[in-house]
């Protein structure tokens, strides 16, 4: 065997190990959806009310989401909503299966799908590609309140 022979040998059988230790395509996503596990905070104006909303996405899947309004007059809304969540490698998609305590009565369940980009560990960004809009969710500690 001829050092040409074996030089490519070895870079043949190199590409192989490096190709068998190499993680599966999905351990992104499924790095990403351990990274979205936990607790978010959304804070934002709408019209005259300032909006928080605290989301918790759950390891299994399950998530919740408490919205507290303040309108111009001091007047108080809140409501909680909750279902099941899931990260397909590019979106976060919740499906809705509760809103204020009840059922939809809409033949479909409610549902979201923001692709997620993070501009920190602690902070990420969520385009609806479908209503042209941008949220941005900031992680903060488990209990907070919105």
């Amino acid at each position: 065997m001829g050092p040409g022979i074996g030089r490519t040998l070895t870079l043949f059988l190199a590409f192989l190990l490096v190709a068998c230790v190499r993680p599966p395509e999905d351990s992104r996503a499924q790095e990403i959806q351990r990274q979205l596990t936990g607790t978010w905070l959304r804070e934002y104006q709408q019209g005259p009310a300032r909006v928080r909303r605290i989301l918790v996405l759950e390891p299994a899947g399950s998530f919740t989401e408490a919205v507290l309004a303040i309108e111009a007059d001091g007047a108080v809304v809140q409501n909680s909503h909750s279902g099941q969540w899931h990260f397909d490698g590019t979106n976060l998609k919740r499906r809705y299966t509760l809103i204020d305590g009840r059922k939809p009565s809409a033949p479909a369940f409610p549902y979201a799908a923001f692709e997620v980009t993070f501009e920190s560990r602690n902070v990420f960004v969520g385009t609806d590609n479908v209503r042209q809009r941008q949220v941005r969710y900031q992680r903060v500690g488990e209990g907070t309140q919105p």
